[in-house]
């Protein structure tokens, strides 16, 4: 009998305990979780990121169309809607989403070599704003559960990443905004950036493939007077975000970026507010060497924190071989941007319509500022559509051409034998 209740005794001792460790240490078994410097998968292993960026389909830029003065998502949905009517507009869009990235090309990027992709989303996917051919009830939770689905089935972790947020968060085309981060200056808009959030984390809480949520891209560029003063307003919202976050998933690792193109990071003074969030840095010039990134690996070295190369790339074959080599010495992992886009400099180069540049890239560097403009400078409508379902054909994965040195540039290896 005395044994019985010595045992029920130590029973009850250990149970007591284990209600006192935090949510966030019981919440890590099963998902990648942050210990250190490192981020630790479920079996135990060290994950060393290494991947690419899904760029350009959830958030389309100008430069991959091909385009030089039409830079931003909704100057392009302007120009096609100018060009062939916003019907005819939407369904490309409709269209593009089908097919940009399909199950094939999650594949590949696995078979290259990969264990990571970031996917860069627009906030509007989860409103009723018009964006990408939807006006209500919008995609973004289905676009969101394909990536997850295919990742699954492939075997890669996957970071979602707000590139573009309410308000704007940078200040310059990459946000699809007007041209300054009002996200910082507008109760409206912290709040619906929270609570889109807080959606997003309330559905995939339970879900091992993604491995965090990155808050927001490039935060607040340099352009500004009074950047010194939004700057300081960074980590607060930050902390507000996590916040939601945390009342409806504890599992996921939370990714910060530093402002002005993820590079600064002097703004961030309480970096354990939270016990499972990490820092990621972007960087395309410069010398590729561990003095050209000290402040991110100082960074690191001050918090005891991961840190992350989001996005690298658009750089030399020779350039992209030695900073390679330069991120793994400093154990920072890394996703080359992007994944895909006309041309090269990219590991999977879309094939340009026969007519794209004397028609739709022409169209969208004319002067269109009156409607007398327009209905000069408008070409066939019938030949703008043709380019853009040529564009839609080309896109699909089958239909692109692997960048093998490129490939070969982000430590990763060429798949496609045939081409």
């Amino acid at each position: 009998m005395m044994k019985q209740k010595s045992f029920l005794m130590v029973a009850l001792l250990l149970g007591y305990f284990v209600t006192l460790l935090p949510c966030q240490v019981l919440a890590k078994k099963g998902f990648v979780h942050v210990e250190g410097t490192n981020l630790i998968q479920p079996n135990g292993e060290q994950l060393f990121i290494v991947g690419t960026n899904l760029g350009n389909w959830l958030n389309p830029e100008g430069y991959m169309f091909g385009f030089s003065k039409t830079n931003s998502a909704w100057m392009i949905d302007l120009l096609f809607k100018e060009a062939v009517g916003p019907d005819e507009a939407a369904s490309f869009w409709r269209e593009f989403k089908d097919n940009y990235i399909t199950q094939a090309d999650i594949d590949y990027i696995k078979s290259t070599g990969a264990n990571t992709i970031r996917l860069p989303f627009n906030y509007k996917l989860f409103t009723n704003e018009d964006y990408m051919g939807l006006t209500h009830q919008q995609d973004g939770f289905k676009r969101i559960d394909q990536v997850v689905n295919w990742c699954r089935k492939a075997g890669l972790y996957l970071i979602l990443d707000m590139h573009d947020c309410p308000g704007s968060q940078t200040g310059d085309n990459i946000d699809d905004g007007y041209g300054y981060p009002w996200l910082f200056e507008s109760e409206p808009s912290q709040q619906v950036f929270c609570n889109i959030w807080q959606s997003i984390a309330r559905r995939y809480a339970k879900e091992p493939v993604i491995l965090g949520y990155e808050l927001m891209n490039e935060p607040i560029a340099h352009y500004f007077e009074n950047k010194d003063e939004l700057n300081q307003k960074l980590e607060p919202l930050y902390k507000r975000a996590v916040k939601a976050i945390r009342q409806v998933d504890r599992n996921h690792v939370i990714l910060l970026g530093g402002a002005r193109w993820n590079s600064d990071f002097f703004m961030f003074n309480d970096w354990k507010f939270d016990d499972n969030i990490m820092y990621t840095c972007h960087r395309y010039g410069g010398q590729p060497t561990a003095e050209a990134i000290s402040d991110y690996i100082g960074h690191q070295q001050k918090t005891g924190l991961p840190m992350y190369m989001g996005e690298i790339g658009h750089n030399t074959i020779e350039w992209q071989t030695s900073f390679v080599k330069v991120m793994k010495e400093a154990n920072i992992g890394y996703t080359f941007w992007p994944y895909k886009k006309l041309d090269g400099s990219c590991m999977m180069g879309i094939q340009r319509p026969e007519l794209w540049d004397s028609v739709v890239v022409k169209y969208s560097e004319t002067d269109r500022t009156t409607y007398k403009d327009l209905r000069e400078a408008r070409p066939s409508q019938e030949l703008f559509r043709q380019q853009l379902r040529q564009f839609i054909r080309n896109c699909r994965f089958e239909h692109c051409r692997e960048q093998k040195e490129y490939v070969l540039s982000m430590g990763l290896k060429p798949a496609l034998v045939n081409q």
